[in-house]
Parts: structure tokens; C-alpha cells; sequence
């Protein structure tokens, strides 16, 4: 599949390859263009537009990209949907913000201030999004009730 979206990535545009690499197709690639462009190159290339104004994949009320897509493909594990909730308060200003969002935004844009591509980005940033499921594992992990108890 291929999958286009804005230029200069941040939170959103880089949480949404994550998750379709690692849960809807491994093979995947992206497509960055500016804004103005997504559209007419989406029907060019046969691509997936995200994360664009107005399309299905992006922002619906508090929901950000991210959350769309897991709706979209019905991924409903849990630690998934915790790190959703981490990536929208990263990426929105949602009415009850995670906590760890705001560490995840600084993150983001310090990629950003590096200089780096946004397909170098993609590749660099991806191992914080594996250690913050990593993470929201664990926390969900914690939350379930023992049943050896």
C-alpha cells in the first residue's frame, strides 16, 4: 500500500507510518508532499491520503489521525489505544490531555530541529513509538486483574 501525506513531520505524521508498519502492512511505503499537493498526488500514485484536512484518516473532533486509523482497520488493543491517547494529547489539545504527551511533543519537534528528512525521521523516530507501546504495555499489563490470585 502506499500512503501519502504533508511534508515536515511531526507527532501525527510520524505516529501513523509506525502504526501501519507495524499493524496493517509491513511493506508499506509514504509519500510526503506539501500540503496543497496530497490530494492531486494521492490520485496519481493510487495512495492512502492522511493526516490532510478533510479526508477520512485525519482529525474528527478530538480524534487525531492516529485515532482514525486505528478505528478504520478496528485495532482495538488496548496499549494501542493508550498510546493513542498519548499521541493525541502530543498532537491536539485535547479536553483531557495524557500526561505523557507533552514529553512526546518535544520529541517530535527536537527531531524536527535536527534537519533531518521526513522519511529520516520516520526511521529514527520509530524506535520511540516501539518503546512507548513497549510502555503502555506494561502499564495495561498492570491494570489487569491477576487471575492466579
Amino acid at each position: 500500500m502506499k500512503w501519502i501525506t504533508r511534508e515536515k513531520v511531526k507527532v501525527d505524521r510520524v505516529a501513523c507510518p509506525w502504526l501501519i508498519k507495524r499493524f496493517i502492512d509491513p511493506e508499506a511505503k509514504f509519500v510526503f508532499v506539501p500540503a496543497a499537493e496530497v490530494v492531486a498526488h494521492a490520485a496519481e500514485l493510487d495512495a492512502t491520503p492522511f493526516d490532510i484536512e478533510g479526508c477520512e484518516l485525519g482529525h474528527h473532533d478530538e480524534d487525531v489521525s492516529f485515532d482514525s486509523i486505528l478505528k478504520k482497520y478496528n485495532l482495538k488493543d488496548p496499549a494501542l489505544l493508550l498510546l493513542a491517547e498519548i499521541v493525541r494529547a502530543a498532537d491536539s489539545r485535547p479536553s483531557k490531555p495524557h500526561p505523557a504527551g507533552e514529553g512526546l511533543r518535544w520529541v517530535a519537534h527536537g527531531f524536527s530541529a535536527l534537519g533531518f528528512t521526513d522519511d529520516q525521521i520516520l526511521e529514527r523516530e520509530s524506535i520511540v513509538y516501539d518503546a512507548l507501546y513497549a510502555y503502555c504495555r506494561q502499564v495495561i499489563n498492570k491494570r489487569k486483574p491477576n487471575s492466579a490470585r
